[in-house]
């Protein structure tokens, strides 16, 4: 079969280890330049190399390429549609703007402390081709879902978890609809006694959990589906009481304090991890080892150093507002805010007012540093333009951080305007304050 993969990053090269045998012939496709192609591939390369793929029998979509780049009917596929349809276990799937590592992460963590063997696929986890071969029908699997990955997508998770949907990727979909909608597959394929677990007040959340599945044919199926889906955080779930993480059937499962992530979005986080795995596991001591054996992911608000009696924050992978906001609302100290990057076409007005409400100072940084310099400077918040490297960044942070505050990377912006990546800008930020 002559195969095209339309795409040749981190899941691209899954891809053609996987389909890269049976005989096909496999060439790679991509606007760019693929400077870690396999020795000896073909390769089509250039702006129009995706109008150039009429006569393949196969077109493997990586997660980065908009589907409306590729117009050929019935040809088109991806390697999540493909594990989802070869794979032999159940699957919880995990998607929304922000937290979805985090969530993901802490499934595994009580899972395993369950005794399950789990397999962490997706964007937190390894390339879900890669490990296919591994998975045993007995094995549970943990994926984390974009939704560059769900935007064609055939088939839904057993169990789907939807956290919190904000503007996000703009700059990539047409619309937040568009976004929206390309969320909504983690949902509109589930069968009719598959759950769905999603956020306690975010609407666009419980938009996708009530999506309609075309398969639903009369009113006793709409009411049978419309049975599994429950508000995590909130009593038709599990949700927080008196210090305890509490499911709908009034079982103490475990302690707040046995979770060691800072944050009200972390607590949210652990009330949807704890009920997607409750669908395997009731073991009341898995939960509590579960969560206190998860840390923390690199980059996720993740404390660096105290200096000079400030600390600083790692909180890279806060690349939208509404993340930013998350991270303000973890601290009640005085906070130094390291905010900017390459613009996604967010509204960043909520965000700059969290700011005047906490009195924060913004450090404005990256390619719309300047622009947020100007909100800061309309809604009276305090700020400092910042045009120079990590470096220069952090020490004018600590130039201006008073004993007892915090100062914090939430950039609110993507980081490809003056890194290689989220983990590069927070890598660089670590290495900076231990500078100091």
């Amino acid at each position: 079969m002559n195969i095209a993969l339309a795409g040749f990053g981190k899941e691209g090269k899954a891809s053609y280890d996987y389909w890269n045998r049976d005989g096909n012939q496999i060439t790679i496709v991509d606007e760019q330049a693929v400077g870690d192609a396999p020795e000896g591939v073909a390769t089509i390369i250039g702006s129009d190399a995706f109008s150039k793929l009429a006569d393949f029998d196969l077109i493997i979509r990586s997660p980065g390429i908009n589907p409306k780049k590729l117009p050929y009917e019935n040809k088109v596929w991806s390697a999540t549609n493909e594990f989802f349809k070869r794979c032999p276990a159940e699957t919880i799937g995990v998607t929304g703007t922000k937290g979805k590592g985090t969530t993901c992460s802490l499934i595994a963590s009580i899972l395993r402390a369950a005794g399950n063997t789990v397999h962490l696929v997706g964007n937190i986890g390894e390339p879900a081709l890669g490990i296919l071969p591994e998975i045993k029908s007995d094995d549970i699997v943990v994926y984390e879902l974009s939704s560059f990955q769900l935007w064609d997508i055939q088939f839904s998770p057993d169990v789907a978890v939807v956290l919190g949907i904000e503007p996000d990727h703009l700059d990539v979909h047409d619309s937040f609809e568009d976004y929206v909608q390309a969320k909504a597959n983690i949902r509109r394929y589930q069968e009719i006694w598959d759950e769905c677990y999603y956020h306690p007040t975010n609407e666009n959340s419980r938009k996708i959990a009530t999506t309609s599945a075309s398969y639903v044919e009369d009113e006793r199926q709409l009411e049978a589906r419309s049975q599994n889906i429950y508000r995590y955080g909130s009593e038709e779930s599990v949700f927080v009481q008196d210090g305890w993480f509490v499911d709908n059937m009034d079982r103490q499962i475990a302690s707040v304090d046995s979770l060691r992530l800072p944050g009200k979005h972390n607590v949210e986080n652990a009330c949807a991890a704890i009920a997607a795995a409750q669908h395997y596991t009731i073991d009341a001591d898995a939960f509590k080892k579960g969560l206190e054996d998860f840390t923390g992911l690199p980059h996720r608000l993740k404390f660096v150093e105290e200096v000079n009696r400030v600390k600083y924050y790692d909180d890279s992978i806060a690349t939208t507002p509404g993340s930013a906001i998350a991270a303000i609302a973890s601290f009640e100290e005085p906070k130094i805010l390291i905010l900017g990057g390459k613009d996604k076409g967010a509204d960043y007005t909520e965000l700059i007012e969290s700011c005047s409400r906490s009195a924060s100072t913004v450090i404005a940084i990256g390619s719309n540093g300047p622009r947020i310099a100007q909100m800061c400077e309309d809604l009276g918040v305090s700020y400092i333009e910042e045009q120079g490297g990590m470096t220069d960044i952090v020490e004018r942070a600590a130039d201006i951080a008073q004993p007892g505050s915090v100062v914090i990377l939430c950039p609110a912006a993507s980081s490809f305007d003056m890194f290689k990546s989220y983990a590069d800008r927070g890598d660089q930020f670590i290495g900076a304050v231990k500078q100091l």
